[in-house]
């Protein structure tokens, strides 16, 4: 027993260390895997209804794609004409910041002492100098570099025709998970395996459409409220929302200063309050107990230790696994602790 518990932290162990040293091209393979998790269920259901299973993967092979594809070249353009329009008022921002923000900064920041107010317009100049400069650079050699074109063309076209392989062998690599499970135990680990699948799915089905969601209601509504750029700050709630009152917190602020650099004054603060307001009432209310439910039982501590570990140890990769890998070990965490309740330890 001994030996095998050995084996088994060795083989763990291993995994870990291959996903460190594999974490720069796993990203196709994560994608593909997930629209596949997504789309399988979608299959069973149209099996169900006597189609082969080669055509039910193809139908939502090409449902899935063809949705992507859409909302592609619906939301880039718009995506890409926010971020012109955003670039063309940096300057007038930086001139409104120096000659109407750093004013009132100065007033409201005398009661503890006088505050060189060149000086902080120097700095800010200069800062603004250096991040123009590098983000001007990255951005040239992102564009210059046939490397990273390659590899954006190589992922594109790799994406589609692993998910489809993923869709179509799905049952074949379950029945092979399931053959490598021990007989003694194969009863226990089917029934965590289930457990995990009820958390993943929560997570992604729920998550993903709370996301989506949080996105096209800030879109709107700050849309209504008058803001200028709020199709880019909904997107970006919704990406970021998975991670408790982060969402909310940037988004809030991004919304406020967009606000004011357009407005140059309060006026639009209270129209943007509203706005998140009515947004997290339905989150609360609405959108996360029917769509996510409590399913997943992460503290929203834990979210967010999860996803910046996540971050330190695989970067971008980890983000993205951090919250499904913690919801498993979650469930393990679960059994675990029922395992030594139960114990003679314990007891």
């Amino acid at each position: 027993m001994g030996n095998n518990k050995t084996q088994y932290a060795i083989i763990t162990i291993a995994f870990m260390a291959l996903i460190y040293v594999l974490s720069p091209i796993l990203m196709p393979f994560l994608s593909a895997l997930l629209l596949a998790y997504l789309g399988d269920s979608l299959v069973g259901w149209l099996e169900k209804y006597h189609l082969k299973r080669s055509l039910a993967v193809t139908l939502v092979f090409v449902v899935i794609f063809s949705g992507l594809t859409a909302m592609a070249l619906f939301l880039v353009p718009l995506i890409e004409q926010q971020i012109s329009a955003l670039i063309d008022k940096v300057p007038s921002m930086i001139a409104w910041f120096k000659q109407t923000a750093l004013p009132w900064l100065q007033g409201r920041l005398s009661f503890f002492g006088r505050v060189d107010i060149e000086k902080i317009q120097q700095a800010l100049q200069n800062n603004m100098g250096t991040a123009g400069g590098f983000v001007a650079s990255a951005l040239g050699s992102l564009s210059s570099s046939g490397m990273a074109f390659l590899a954006g063309i190589v992922n594109m076209v790799l994406i589609p025709v692993l998910t489809f392989y993923f869709l179509r062998d799905w049952k074949v690599m379950l029945n092979k998970l399931h053959d490598f499970f021990p007989r003694r135990v194969e009863g226990k680990w089917l029934g965590i395996a289930k457990e995990f699948d009820v958390v993943l799915s929560a997570f992604f089905k729920g998550q993903i459409l709370v996301m989506a969601s949080l996105a096209l209601i800030y879109s709107i509504g700050l849309s209504v409220a008058g803001l200028e750029f709020a199709l880019l700050i909904g997107l970006i709630i919704g990406l970021v929302s998975f991670v408790p009152y982060l969402g909310l917190i940037i988004g809030l602020v991004l919304a406020c200063a967009a606000s004011l650099f357009q407005l140059h004054d309060a006026s639009g603060i209270i129209p943007i309050l509203l706005v998140f307001g009515v947004a997290q009432v339905l989150e609360s209310v609405v959108l996360t107990p029917i769509l996510v439910g409590d399913k997943i039982g992460l503290h929203p501590v834990a979210v967010i230790f999860a996803v910046m570990a996540g971050g330190q140890l695989f970067g971008f990769t980890g983000i993205l696994l951090a919250l499904p890998v913690a919801a498993v070990l979650l469930v393990l965490l679960r059994h675990l602790t029922q395992g030594y309740k139960s114990s003679d330890l314990y007891l």
